[in-house]
């Protein structure tokens, strides 16, 4: 069996509502990083899906005279219309509700307690339906009451109930050493300094079980420590259900495997990378390392927090009314479109404020004008003038593009690699601009019509010109695939070269190999058919659900 291999997770989304483009977000930049390291040859497994039990879906079930199991239904549904909008590939998309991950979710407490890892308290404070229990340090109090500042609309309760409890306390030193000799555990460093100060400021047990929940895993254990579970295969509704939080988390574990397929487990985990929000790094960079160790599992290797979409300042959400429907933004910019936008418009790494104009001005100035622009004249010319061949490049050092192009690769393989996917594609659009501005002063038009004269120097300089312009549209077209995967094949059709790569990725050559520059250039073909790639668009009004 081999050590090389690549597993990525997202969070889960709360499957409560629509999706909003920002819920989607970090779905979509997880999608471009499993495509590019199933591109490069590592065998890689993808993992997204849905959060389902809480005590707030239950009483949105009910409102709308639906059961639970219904009302999620419902909702996933249009999770995974979005997510098939928007061209993303997970190898499994995993749901709370999954008959596996129940088992997985009970398996997690049994370990823990007979690690000796949980024990029964009395929880006494704020509950948030949305979010679980919330200390009195993440609580705000304002002029209409105490709220969650992660979701301020959502009315908290204050509950006293009996309770098993985590021993998290125990962990605070095996945490900071953890933190000390893994330094890149949580990017970027500033949330791993945040996450540090947390610990460091002292470590409080916390409730994973909820009495008289319905809605659910059932929790596996009584109070007196027999199992729960009846002779008849049912589960003792005294026991209470698991805590959301601490079932949510164990999702990324079942999704490697875990307790069914032992070998499986071996392959897949620990998790090469989860991509969170800010809002929830204490549960995966603090919890859920104490969780796994609990259980005699390893704690994942990176966890990537990125920040939240703004607009005038305030976080993107559906309750506030000012989010993005994803659907409706790939209807109008096209699957690739809205990927490209998304990732290049709002940093990986930080709050991002954006617009629906932002959007627009973006997909006009870097797909239409820029990149869409340049693989139509270069294709219209080089047909034009070359009558349909396809002209090599020249050599790397003999060409002002291919002696531009490693130092462009690096930098874009290395941003892609510290998960800095804005600056990725940064790196690639510079390179665009550098071809558009070689178009110009290179000026084929004028060196065609120099060689139709008869001038042979300037015959030969078309068609180094123009092979260089080939290979920066194919080397473009190839290197953004995993960001628009769909205008990738066109993009080679329009070159006259295959695509070799499947519909998420797999199946074709290392990537690395095909981007080095004149990688075909001994290969005669013939130019397809130039077709613009992406239409200019109007500013309109946003889409909105």
């Amino acid at each position: 069996m081999t050590d090389r291999r690549f597993y990525l997770t997202t969070a889960i989304a709360y499957a409560n509502n629509q999706p909003g483009l920002h819920t989607l977000y970090e779905v979509i930049g997880a999608d471009v990083i499993a495509r590019w390291h199933r591109m490069c040859g590592t065998p890689t497994r993808f993992l997204t899906g849905t959060d389902e039990h809480s005590v707030n879906i239950a009483m949105r079930a009910a409102e709308e005279g639906m059961t639970p199991r219904a009302f999620v239904d419902e909702k996933v549904g249009l999770f995974r219309a979005a997510e098939d909008a928007l061209l993303i590939s997970p190898d499994r998309f995993i749901r709370t509700t999954d008959p596996d991950h129940v088992r997985s979710a009970q398996e997690m407490v049994r370990r823990a307690h007979a690690n000796g890892d949980i024990y029964l308290g009395t929880y006494e404070g704020w509950y948030c339906p949305n979010e679980g229990f919330r200390n009195a340090t993440d609580v705000v109090e304002t002029a209409r009451g105490t709220i969650c500042p992660n979701h301020p609309d959502v009315p908290l309760q204050w509950l006293t109930e009996r309770n098993w409890f985590f021993r998290l306390s125990a962990y605070q030193e095996r945490l900071e050493r953890w933190y000390a000799e893994n330094p890149g555990f949580v990017e970027p460093e500033y949330r791993r300094n945040e996450m540090l100060g947390f610990i460091r400021g002292g470590l409080e047990d916390f409730s994973i079980s909820r009495a008289g929940a319905g809605w659910g895993i059932p929790f596996p254990i009584l109070p007196d420590g027999s199992s729960a579970q009846r002779a008849d295969g049912s589960w003792d509704p005294e026991a209470g259900t698991i805590y959301v939080w601490y079932d949510a988390l164990i999702n990324y574990i079942t999704g490697a495997g875990f307790p069914d397929d032992p070998e499986s487990v071996a392959r897949w985990w620990p998790a090469d990378l989860h991509v969170i929000g800010k809002d929830i790094a204490r549960f995966h960079t603090i919890f859920w390392p104490a969780m796994l160790w609990s259980a005699g599992l390893d704690a994942p290797r990176r966890v990537w927090v990125h920040g939240w979409l703004l607009v005038a300042g305030e976080r993107m959400s559906k309750s506030r009314g000012n989010f993005l429907d994803p659907t409706a933004v790939v209807e109008a910019l096209g699957a690739d479109g809205a990927r490209f936008v998304t990732l290049r418009e709002v940093a990986f790494d930080r709050d991002t404020d954006v617009s629906w104009d932002s959007f627009i001005r973006r997909y006009n100035a870097d797909l239409a004008n820029d990149f869409g622009n340049l693989v139509n004249r270069t294709v219209t010319m080089a047909s034009r003038y070359l009558e349909g061949r396809r002209p090599a490049p020249r050599p790397e050092e003999d060409s002002p593009l291919g002696s531009r192009w490693r130092g462009i690769l690096g930098d874009h393989a290395g941003a892609l690699e510290s998960c800095l996917l804005h600056d990725a594609l940064a790196a690639l659009w510079g390179f665009v601009g550098d071809a558009n501005r070689f178009v110009d002063a290179e000026a084929p038009w004028a060196l065609a019509k120099a060689a139709k004269g008869g001038d042979a120097d300037a015959a030969a300089r078309l068609a180094g010109v123009l092979g260089d312009l080939v290979e920066a549209c194919r080397l473009v077209g190839l290197a953004a695939a995993p960001y628009m995967p769909g205008i990738a094949p066109r993009v080679a059709d329009q070159l006259g070269y295959g695509y070799p790569y499947g519909p998420d990725g797999n199946g074709g050559p290392p990537i690395v190999a095909e981007l080095a520059w004149g990688a075909h250039a001994d290969e005669p073909g013939a130019l397809g058919t130039p077709v613009p790639l992406f239409p200019r668009l109007e500013a309109e009004e946003a889409p909105a659900g």
